[in-house]
């Protein structure tokens, strides 16, 4: 508190002075007050780290083998299940202490390293009433489903072992730098980037690597020429409920609170994704004649990828406009971009996360409302907000973008990143892991 400074004693400047000596051990204890364990919002927390799991296995499990022919189901549910198990470990040994220990505005420090430090009572800065465990392997839970996202641009042709390598270097080299720099206390949060759950940390950096990692792997045998179609949509269907109810979790516990902006969170959520339900289905209805399954369920996720880094800062009606943008967008990157460029990106991770988490972060940028997020957007008269969410996918893109790239290569250099042609015809499911469905 400032202290008072007068230069003339009268009764008014004695009262104020005295008024101000009397509060001032209040205050002082007030701040000196160490934060406090809430158990409603770690109750709360906990929670959502079970939903946002349930996304990952079985939820992105099911999603992505619904949508493989069947002969490479089980290796792509195998790739799934690697990034969660191998991906949780490197998360508690590093990856947490990188992205969220330290104010140091390109990476954290290691003060964390296999998770030393960490006591029963010790609460990390962004989570004021949880436990640091339970803020840890909540963010545990982003970081092994953003690398298990990527696999989904090159199923049916990635070798597991490359595979392997690449989830720990990934996590290590891309995600964790990333997301340092936007919820870590990195350079990003300083600019003012606002990303409530993911828009650039998870959806923009996992569709920009699985870009890059289509045209660096090549084409599947056959592209253009064979008939790729899915083993099974009812699993895609099933994945895609799981991950919609697991995105509740995802979204609402981002607010690392059990209130009001969870709550608006997955309002807006729920919303987006019927839109962008609704959205792709009438566009494919109108471009195509039918509206398929498939395109449904593209239409769900687009829009619960493109609300996620604006949900905790909108309103419920601009959850339905960035719902109905999403499917659009997305329609448009999945069906003429992808055919415009050529390139093949297996289950359209690009196409509908990548494309998705930045239009949603731009538009949290016009859409954000202070009463909810502390944040003015454009249509508050804070049009440098759009300006500022533009240089964070520039920058968010160019990191993935480079580092997904360099990592791949180095691991090439030392095995191959793809199957042999014979392997890949007779089906990853026997080839990689001996396996196979009857």
């Amino acid at each position: 508190m400032s202290r008072i400074q007068s230069t003339r004693f009268g009764v008014a400047g004695i009262a104020a002075a005295l008024i101000a000596l009397s509060a001032a051990p209040a205050f002082a204890q007030a701040a000196a007050a160490p934060a406090k364990i809430d158990a409603a919002d770690t109750a709360f927390l906990l929670s959502a780290t079970g939903l946002v799991l349930m996304m990952s296995i079985p939820g992105l499990a099911l999603f992505y083998c619904g949508m493989v022919r069947k002969k490479n189901v089980l290796a792509t549910m195998a790739q799934t299940f690697a990034a969660v198990a191998l991906g949780s470990l490197v998360w508690m040994a590093v990856g947490y202490s990188l992205a969220f220990t330290g104010d140091g505005a390109l990476i954290g420090t290691l003060d964390r390293i296999f998770l030393k430090g960490m006591t029963m009572e010790s609460i990390h800065p962004a989570a004021k009433t949880i436990p640091e465990s339970v803020f840890m392997i909540y963010q545990m839970t982003f970081a092994i489903i953003t690398v298990a996202l990527v696999a989904g641009s090159v199923a049916d042709r990635m070798r597991f072992s490359a595979f392997v390598w690449f989830v720990v270097g990934w996590l290590i080299l891309v995600y964790a730098p990333i997301a340092h720099w936007v919820w870590g206390g990195g350079f990003l949060a300083g600019a003012g980037v606002i990303d409530f759950a993911g828009g650039l940390v998870v959806h923009l950096n996992c569709g920009i690597a699985g870009l890059v990692a289509c045209y660096v792997i090549g084409v599947r045998r056959g592209y253009g020429s064979e008939n790729l179609a899915p083993f099974n949509l009812s699993l895609a269907v099933i994945g895609t409920g799981l991950l919609w109810v697991g995105w509740f979790g995802f979204n609402g516990g981002s607010a690392l609170a059990a209130g009001s902006r969870a709550g608006y969170a997955v309002v807006a959520t729920h919303l987006a994704a019927c839109a962008g339900v609704c959205t792709w289905m009438l566009i494919e209805w109108w471009d195509r004649g039918k509206p398929s399954v498939l395109g449904m369920i593209s239409g769900a996720i687009a829009g619960l990828g493109t609300i996620t880094p604006a949900s905790g800062f909108v309103l419920p009606w601009h959850g339905v406009v960035i719902g109905i943008a999403a499917g659009g967008i997305c329609y448009w990157a999945c069906v003429k971009l992808k055919q415009a460029l050529g390139y093949d990106d297996s289950l359209d991770v690009f196409g509908v996360h990548g494309v998705g988490g930045a239009t949603g972060t731009i538009l949290v940028g016009v859409f954000a409302v202070a009463a909810i997020g502390e944040t003015k957007g454009l249509l508050e008269g804070n049009a440098g907000q759009v300006l500022t969410q533009l240089y964070g996918v520039g920058v968010t893109l160019a990191w993935a973008a480079i580092g997904t790239f360099v990592l791949l290569k180095v691991i090439g250099f030392f095995l191959p990143l793809r199957v042999r042609d014979e392997d890949e015809r007779i089906g990853l499911d026997l080839t990689q892991h001996g396996e196979q469905l009857q």
